[in-house]
């Protein structure tokens, strides 16, 4: 397949391709005249790209899960690690909202009266529900603030 075929195929632009080509994602069957020349494996291919980037893997790390031939290598452990962070943010996530939707119902008078509101803001002061700040080697979110307490 030539690469404007590959590249309606796959749904990603031309540009993408020649990317991913250089990056050693994928690799053409050379030129055929002037344009690139792709197997059709090569959709299996930016199939698993695409569902690495959707899951947050880096183009490196999804490169490591290609095998010279292009066929998947999985990483397992790359994988369950991968899976534990999400399950983390989704705690995370989950303790925001449930504090977000205290505060919309919360009956104080005031949300600075409000004692789970007060530790959402007190969470928020300290960086805890600053998710950018997370890498590796991190220090872990403190324990999710309860917001199933009455105010």
């Amino acid at each position: 397949m030539d690469i404007a075929e590959v590249a309606r195929r796959a749904g990603v632009p031309a540009s993408t391709l020649r990317y991913y080509e250089k990056r050693g994602l994928i690799v053409s069957l050379g030129p055929q005249g002037m344009r690139r020349r792709f197997a059709p494996a090569v959709l299996d291919q930016l199939a698993l790209i695409a569902l690495g980037q959707a899951a947050g893997l880096s183009l490196d790390e999804v490169h490591t899960m290609l095998s010279e031939h292009g066929r998947p290598n999985i990483d397992r452990r790359l994988l369950a690690a991968k899976a534990d962070e999400i399950d983390t943010t989704i705690r995370q996530l989950q303790a925001m909202s449930r504090g977000l939707r205290h505060a919309a119902a919360c009956p104080a008078p005031s949300h600075a009266e409000c004692p789970t509101f007060r530790k959402l803001l007190k969470a928020a002061a300290s960086g805890a529900l600053d998710r950018r700040r997370r890498g590796p080697g991190a220090k872990p979110a403190p324990a999710a603030v309860r917001t199933d307490a009455p105010a």
